[in-house]
């Protein structure tokens, strides 16, 4: 298992059962975290497998983003203590491959044939292959590389997202560490790493003299050898890209290859370079693993952060209905009632996804503390648009906030945003004062605009994720579609399904909001 706490993170090994966790000294795995518990919770195994024992924390227990009392345990599951965003703890029951590892260089030095053994090792290698054991199997194919061959010796160089090769690993015969790739020949790896042939072998004596770098004869390098480490070709039979090189060299004998030697070098070139392609899918793998739960996290967070509760109130009502098209959104609403008015507040912010998310939320918050104190709404506007500006994030929000007294009196201000309608009985009509979005440009003026509300009257509020939703031939519903269905339904509810029929299922491609405020009587 792998603890990530902040900026530290350890291996965790599940050698007792029950498990314990807490904060207490004598606890298994003891976390600092101010929100976990001192007997926080359990790992317990049971016939079926793991089972993760909440005992009665206070700020939860939770898998996967949920909290839990009691859970079954799989592979991949990722554990928290004490909230969504405590110590993260990542369960594997496979989780020790350095010994696995070991044991599998030791049942390999059982095999009679050099080849039969690295063909094995490599096949092994490939069915613990992980995230976590990356490092290791490298390391292990350096060593069995190096007791093949017989060289001084060899070290892995994986490239880089910039193209530039960089030491991943290095050992000597003799089992030393090695990290400082200074003495080696680079002017070899990059020869590799353009040839076509599947490895180079060079004895620097016997080379021309234009053909030793200043490296090979400052080191007194006898002997190298490079295997340019290739993935699968592209498509069309495309070359295939260089994702790293084996490099062994030797200061005291030259290289004389056998035959043995030669299928030796081509089993390398081929099969490691399958094992490492396969460790790159499998790192990818791991943090797209990790960014979908990260991001079902962010989604619990955000709903529940917007998870608005609407007041009832003997003058007015409000319904809404929020969309993501995406795992979290840039839209928002939120509604605050204080002793003498209602306020509402949709907003809409620019872009998607995640950065989108954060700035809604951030946003909520602020409108939120402003409208609570009594501000005026052409004030929280300035206060908004400051903030955004100030901060230089390239983001801005189209935004609309009601106020609505008992009197009926409604005051509000646009900021960009899809104009209101005002639903009466003798129709509909456009709210027209709109300003500038929030987080444009830095001194702008806001104005806010008021009306007066009859029974019954209603305002809707919309993102244009609903003017802009499409039906599958990628027409928009629409400004002249949403009046029309406004004046006809009877409901908020009617109004999302009659947009939901017009896209016949197409997918969404922007957050949909819809929120409305009707006026019951003074």
């Amino acid at each position: 298992m792998l603890l990530s706490d902040g900026s530290t993170e350890q291996q965790c090994i599940l050698n007792a059962s029950p498990y314990t966790i807490g904060r207490l000294p004598d606890r298994d795995l003891i976390l600092t975290h101010p929100y976990v518990s001192r007997e926080h919770a359990e790992i317990v195994h049971e016939s079926d497998g793991y089972y993760l024992v909440d005992h009665g924390s206070r700020h939860g227990t939770f898998v996967n983003g949920q909290r839990i009392d009691r859970q079954r345990l799989t592979s991949g599951d990722s554990l928290r203590f004490g909230s969504l965003n405590g110590p993260l703890l990542q369960f594997d029951i496979h989780n020790d491959t350095s010994s696995s590892i070991r044991d599998l260089l030791q049942l390999a030095g059982e095999k009679k044939s050099d080849i039969e053994k690295l063909n094995w090792f490599l096949e092994a290698a490939r069915r613990l292959n992980n995230v976590d054991a990356v490092d290791q199997i490298l390391a292990s194919l350096v060593e069995t590389t190096l007791q093949l061959t017989q060289v001084e010796r060899g070290y892995v160089f994986l490239r880089d997202e910039k193209g530039e090769f960089q030491l991943a690993v290095g050992r000597s015969s003799g089992g030393d560490i090695l990290t400082d790739d200074s003495t080696l020949s680079h002017s070899a790896i990059e020869q590799a790493s353009s040839t076509a042939g599947e490895f180079i072998v060079t004895d620097t004596l016997s080379a021309e003299t234009s053909q030793r770098s200043e490296s090979m004869v400052a080191q007194s390098i006898r002997n190298i050898i490079c295997i340019p480490l290739r993935g699968r070709r592209g498509i069309g039979g495309a070359a295939a890209e260089v994702l790293g090189v084996l490099y062994l060299d030797d200061r005291l004998k030259a290289g004389t290859l056998t035959q043995v030697d030669t299928e030796l070098l081509q089993t390398i070139a081929t099969e490691a370079a399958a094992l490492l392609e396969n460790a790159n899918l499998a790192r990818q793998e791991e943090e797209a693993r990790r960014y979908r739960e990260e991001l079902n996290i962010a989604a619990g967070i955000q709903q529940g952060l917007m998870a608005v509760q609407i007041p009832h109130l003997a003058y007015a009502s409000v319904e809404a209905r929020s969309v993501a098209c995406k795992e979290i959104g840039g839209d928002f609403y939120d509604v605050v009632a204080t002793d003498d008015a209602l306020s509402v507040v949709v907003a809409d912010v620019s872009g998607k996804g995640v950065s989108a998310a954060l700035l809604a939320s951030t946003l909520q918050g602020l409108v939120y503390s402003q409208l609570l104190s009594g501000q005026s709404l052409a004030g929280i506007a300035q206060v908004c648009n400051r903030y955004i500006c100030a901060k230089d994030i390239n983001k801005y929000a189209t935004m609309i906030i009601l106020r609505l007294s008992r009197r009926g009196t409604l005051e509000y201000i646009n900021c960009g945003h899809v104009m209101p309608l005002l639903v009466r009985q003798g129709g509909v009509e456009q709210l027209k004062q709109t300003n500038l979005p929030v987080g444009l440009i830095q001194n702008a003026d806001y104005d806010a605009a008021m009306l007066s509300l009859v029974a019954e009257d209603k305002v809707l509020v919309v993102t244009d994720g609903v003017t802009e939703a499409e039906d599958p031939t990628g027409d928009f519903y629409g400004d002249a579609r949403l009046e029309s269905a406004a004046g006809k339904c009877k409901t908020l509810g009617e109004l999302f399904e009659n947009v939901q029929r017009y896209c016949s299922g197409a997918p969404a491609t922007d957050d949909c909001t819809m929120l409305e405020v009707r006026y019951m009587c003074q």
